[in-house]
């Protein structure tokens, strides 16, 4: 009897592990399957966020177009550069502070137009074409009226 007892618990442990098996391989299969739609869920998620971006991008490129167009000037065909920034407030002999007051911003913005490192919104674009053919007494005189 004691020969026997090794040989059946040996038995019943491969037959038991074999049930074990069958039973948890459904579920197995189930959860690979589980983690292939999550993967693929990712996927179409990540897509749309991309999708999204982009869609939020040519959409923020658009407003200043839109806004022009409500706009009380014409600014359809006004171009900007640091250049003709730098040379109007030299035609008009004045220090960057001065030009910006005239524009409706600060000093240091006119600086950062100049050097090229920021462009106008479209309300300042505005204000710097409204002073564009301005002469220098002109703008001395309206720099007088805001003081």
């Amino acid at each position: 009897m004691s020969t026997i007892l090794p040989v059946l618990n040996s038995h019943v442990r491969k037959l038991a592990r074999r049930e074990f098996k069958q039973l948890t391989a459904v579920l197995r299969r189930s959860s690979a399957q589980h983690r292939r739609d999550i993967a693929a869920l990712k996927r179409i998620f990540n897509d749309s966020l991309k999708g999204i971006r982009l869609l939020k991008k040519q959409l923020g490129r658009a407003t200043p177009a839109a806004a022009a167009a409500k706009s009380d000037l014409k600014l359809e065909g006004v171009r900007f550069s640091a250049r003709s920034v730098r040379a109007q407030r030299r035609r008009l002999d004045i220090s960057a502070a001065d030009f910006g007051k005239l524009v409706g911003v600060s000093g240091l913005t006119v600086y950062h137009w100049e050097q090229g490192k920021a462009r106008p919104r479209m309300k300042q674009l505005e204000g710097f074409v409204s002073i564009r053919g301005i002469g220098k007494r002109e703008a001395l005189a309206r720099l007088a009226q805001m003081k």
